[in-house]
């Protein structure tokens, strides 16, 4: 349960094999764009009730042996979070366990040292999702260092960025406050040294990458997908003088994302430049994979991609 989508993922997974995906469904209810004075009202509880039922009957009927629940910044920083859940747990029968911000970063390490292996060397990953910015760092299993940033695209679209195209000074507004942000946690990582290998998971860094020339979704999971900081540079402006309609014709931008994709392009541009990065990869797995990976090294074996 995203601040964006509920996605539904079931794979064919035990021990010491790599997790297949074997279906895959998702609704989009862009939870951290209609927060209610911080909750989320009664609209939108229902609604994420009604799709985690949904998600609960496909995975029924898709065979699935066990259900892993679980939810994100929105519903972790709604003012009325409990209510949520045991609204959610009422309804459905399902109790989502709430993520902190430092879980998220932490899985989705785990879930980018995997597929890429130890051969990556120290690891730099960043994830931007709808609510939160998570960034972490290290050379094991493990990240030495991980931080969770309240810089999602979807959240910084809904407080700044109501134009369409949005204003230039709310732009500015909000490019300045985002490197702020960032940049108080760089001197954390630096310490720590050089990476050898960046990262970028998340819906936002793949279209971004895609915008930019990586290749299609349909050529297959194991294109080499990158995102260039100079690339990025000269889109930023581009995409601010866009509508959203002009936004969602561009190829692998969906039309609903296409209103939060600059204010994510903003923070990958600030989180590339204030840590240094020239260039990074595109990792296919991320957050639910990482939950995933996690609960089978519970099991028994680690898993490797």
């Amino acid at each position: 349960m995203g601040s964006n989508t509920v996605h539904l993922l079931v794979v064919d997974a035990h021990p010491g094999a790599r997790p297949l995906p074997a279906y895959s469904h998702k609704a989009e209810l862009r939870l951290a764009e209609i927060l209610d004075d911080g909750a989320i009202d009664d609209a939108g509880v229902a609604r994420l009730a009604a799709q985690v039922a949904d998600a609960e009957r496909a995975a029924e009927d898709k065979g699935a042996e066990e259900v892993l629940a679980f939810a994100t910044s929105a519903v972790r920083e709604a003012a009325n979070a409990e209510e949520v859940l045991a609204r959610v747990a009422e309804g459905t029968g399902i109790k989502l366990q709430v993520l902190s911000g430092e879980d998220e970063a932490r899985l989705t390490f785990l879930a980018a040292r995997r597929w890429f292996g130890w051969s990556a060397g120290r690891l730099l990953v960043l994830d931007i999702g709808g609510g939160s910015l998570e960034v972490a760092y290290g050379i094991d299993e493990q990240p030495d260092a991980a931080v969770s940033l309240p810089l999602g695209a979807g959240r910084l679209t809904a407080s700044s960025l109501q134009g369409d195209p949005p204003d230039p000074e709310d732009i500015r507004a909000l490019r300045k406050h985002v490197r702020a942000e960032i940049a108080r946690t760089v001197a954390e990582f630096s310490r720590l040294g050089a990476p050898d290998h960046v990262v970028g998971t998340s819906k936002t860094f793949r279209q971004l990458a895609r915008i930019t020339g990586a290749a299609a979704s349909r050529e297959g999971l194991y294109v080499q997908r990158t995102l260039g900081r100079q690339a990025l540079e000269e889109w930023v402006p581009r995409l601010a003088s866009m509508t959203v309609e002009e936004r969602a014709a561009l190829p692998g931008v969906s039309a609903g994302r296409a209103r939060q994709l600059l204010a994510g392009a903003l923070v990958a541009e600030g989180a590339m430049d204030l840590f240094g990065v020239e260039e990074l990869e595109i990792c296919p797995w991320a957050l639910r994979e990482g939950v995933i990976l996690r609960r089978l090294d519970a099991m028994g074996l680690p898993v490797r991609a």
